[in-house]
């Protein structure tokens, strides 16, 4: 009799608790996990980013109407006016900086953070993301207590009394005060995906180059920086895409003299009410981060594939 037991079939499975984990199997998948997301992004997201960027091929009537005929004349109009050119390059210029600033600060933070003991790295983990907590309208009024240009001003206050200098230098309302406000707010944005590809390097390659007798800096730039690239990629793409459209910096510690493109779109938007120019100079304004991210991945994809073959 066991031995009959033991040659039956199986049974075979009910039909009722295959279909159920079909179904659910359906219903959570990844496609379907992700749909919510996808609309909530389609709706509140793309639609309105789409819509504004039509608005710039539209024509604005006296009634503040936008629609046909289309033209490109905002674009014409943006390429030969030199105050749009000047505040483009300076919105260039001025987000490249930020992000090469914030790269080199960010490797040594980072690499405390990563092989430092615990006490310090949860220190300095605090101290990189505790000002996020604090509003970027106060942290800019702060800016402007310590970068004032008279003797009141707590950094020129500083330096004349230690006798380092002797008048106040002119650091609010310039370009040098919007790249130091910058730095400051979006240097996390640098040193969280940093610290995240420097935590996935190997350390016994470098003290095997340091065996080998390699100097700090070759291994720095041998080991350490190849293979950081893509966390030095994406911290770069976010600082410099939230840089260059930064608005609350440029107004509150720039000054007129330093105008970024996002407060010219305010400006057309909201004090001109010219909605199609105010269109034209955003949509220039994501291509540009764009092109820089495109540039940015090809770049680390470049840098891959060589890697691969060697």
């Amino acid at each position: 009799m066991s031995d009959i037991a033991i040659m039956e079939p199986h049974a075979p499975p009910r039909r009722g608790v295959s279909g159920w984990k079909a179904l659910e199997r359906r219903l959570f998948s990844p496609g379907i996990l992700i749909l919510p997301l996808l609309i909530f992004l389609l709706i509140f997201f793309f639609w309105p980013a789409v819509r504004l960027m039509s608005f710039s091929v539209m024509t604005q009537n006296s009634q503040g109407l936008i629609g046909s005929p289309f033209t490109l004349a905002h674009y014409v109009g943006f390429s030969e006016v030199d105050l749009y050119q000047k505040v483009l390059w300076a919105t260039i210029r001025i987000s490249l900086i930020t992000s090469v600033l914030a790269a080199i600060l960010a490797y040594p933070v980072a690499t405390v953070l990563v092989r430092g003991n615990i006490v310090t790295t949860r220190i300095i983990t605090l101290i990189v993301i505790a000002p996020l907590a604090v509003s970027v309208v106060v942290r800019a009024y702060g800016w402007q207590l310590i970068l004032g240009n008279g003797p009141t001003g707590l950094l020129n206050y500083m330096l004349m009394n230690l006798g380092l200098i002797d008048s106040p230098m002119t650091l609010l309302f310039s370009d040098a005060a919007v790249i130091i406000g910058s730095l400051h707010i979006f240097f996390p944005m640098m040193v969280l995906p940093l610290s995240s590809a420097l935590g996935k390097i190997d350390p016994n390659l470098q003290q095997a180059a340091r065996t080998l007798g390699a100097p700090a800096w070759k291994v720095f730039l041998r080991i350490t920086f190849p293979l950081s690239l893509p966390g030095l990629v994406a911290g770069f793409t976010l600082v410099f895409s939230l840089a260059s459209a930064s608005y609350v910096i440029p107004a509150l510690i720039g000054g007129p003299g330093s105008q970024m493109l996002g407060n010219m779109v305010e400006q057309q938007v909201l004090a001109v009410y010219d909605w199609p120019f105010g269109a034209t100079i955003a949509t220039i304004l994501v291509f540009i981060v764009i092109l820089i991210n495109a540039v940015s991945m090809r770049l680390l994809g470049g840098r891959r594939i060589k890697a691969s073959a060697s």
